[in-house]
């Protein structure tokens, strides 16, 4: 790990007192090793969003390239490929 720095946080007092528990039953060692992991978690769930972000906007290139469909064609197309009777 890096340089360490000091951040004050606020929260409601029913999260400190779970922050306080879940130290005091031995889990964790400090309260800043719990924020740590939620930090960790928070941080890949935004990594995981940005490359969501990043395939959607890939596919959304992809199909602004090719040829413009029109809604029949998409259709008689899909039918055939799956073979699917008209409903």
């Amino acid at each position: 790990m890096g340089k360490l720095e000091r951040i004050t946080v606020t929260m409601p007092e029913e999260m400190a007192a779970k922050l306080r528990e879940a130290v005091e039953s031995g889990k964790y060692a400090t309260t800043s090793e719990i924020v740590r992991e939620a930090l960790r978690g928070w941080n890949e769930h935004q990594e995981r969003q940005q490359a969501a972000l990043e395939r959607i906007r890939g596919l959304i290139a992809e199909a602004e390239e090719g040829e413009p469909l029109d809604g029949p064609g998409v259709l008689a197309e899909f039918r055939s490929k799956y073979r699917l009777s008209r409903s």
